[in-house]
Formats: C-alpha cells, structure tokens, sequence
C-alpha cells in the first residue's frame, strides 16, 4: 500500500511539473499595438507596433546567432453589405534580424527600407524589429469616397534556416510566435 501510494505521489509531481508550472520561455501573448490609419495627399499609411515578441527563448537565439525574422501581414479591403468583402491591397513585409558576434552587433533588414541598420543594443534592436511606421498601402486614387474600408494586420515570428547542417546542431531552436488578426476600420 505504502508503494502505491509513492507511485501516485510520484505521477501527481510529475504531472505539476510537466504541465502547471509555465516554461522559461512562455511570456505575455504577442500582440500589435498603436495601430494607426492615415494619409497623406496621395496615399493610405499605416503604423503600428508588436509587443511580447522576444520571450527568453527568442532573445537567447538571436544572441547565439539564430537569424530571426518577423513577418507582418498587411490586407486592405473595401467593407461591402451584402456581399464579400473585396480586397483592394494585399503586403507582407519582413524585418530580418542577426547578431554579429564578433562585432557585438545587431543588423535589421527590413524589406519596407532599402539599407539594412545597425546597432549595438538589444533593446534598440527590438525597437527597430517591433516597429513599421509610414508604411504606404494603397495610393487614394484607388479608393471611392464615401466607402467604408478595414485594414487588417497580423505579426508571425519565425527564425531563418540556419546555413550549412547548423540546424542539425540548433535543432532545439523552433518557437510558433504569432498574433491574432487586428483590424482597423476607417471611411475614405
């Protein structure tokens, strides 16, 4: 009885261990904030930011040198009653991010930008990642007055296939990092 007992005992830790007790990695879910819909003269702009992106595990990979990219998805559509909603623009845009080791180094590409920045600090870098600001979407012209129309916005993390049979060494390095769709409404 006694051994049954420590059995249970054993499978109940376990148990706690394995599936209450949240892992080093998991942070506050990713999500966009400080979504912003404007124009100028010719055309729809669009800003914002992603918040809870690096957790632990992200931040420890980027440092050994894991190239990481971060996706935006970015759709416009013309809001129709009564029928589907048509879509008018359609954009992704990455930001790529590697550290340089040797250089203490971080270098963002971003695909909206023609030359890559460099910094020395992390938490710039993030900053750098995390945001898009003056992004054009669609030209006015391509827009009727008087219609309602609906940005939607989505964030996805990935890391980059590491070069040469590296990824058989970092095979331990994957994370599924993403947010939900966003939407902004707005009448042209």
């Amino acid at each position: 009885m006694d051994y049954l007992f420590k059995n249970k005992a054993i499978v109940f830790l376990a148990f706690i261990i394995l599936f209450l007790i949240p892992s080093r990695g998991m942070a506050a879910k990713a999500e966009l904030s400080d979504i912003i819909v404007t124009n100028t003269r010719d055309d729809v702009l669009v800003y914002f930011n992603v918040k809870n992106f690096f957790t632990m595990d992200v931040k420890e990979a980027i440092l050994n040198g894991v190239s990481t990219k971060l996706t935006f998805y970015i759709s416009l559509y013309r809001v129709r009653n009564f029928w589907p909603d048509e879509k008018l623009a359609d954009l992704d845009i990455h930001h790529t991010i590697k550290y340089d080791n040797l250089k203490s180094e971080f270098t963002i590409t971003r695909s909206e930008r023609n030359s890559p920045i460099v910094v020395k600090s992390f938490v710039e870098a993030q900053k750098i990642m995390a945001t898009v600001d003056d992004l054009r979407v669609i030209p006015l012209k391509e827009l009727s007055k008087e219609c309602r129309y609906q940005i939607r916005l989505k964030a996805e993390l990935a890391k980059v296939s590491p070069p040469f049979y590296l990824h058989y060494i970092l095979f331990f390095v994957s994370w599924n990092i993403e947010t939900d769709w966003y939407t902004a409404d707005f009448i042209y």
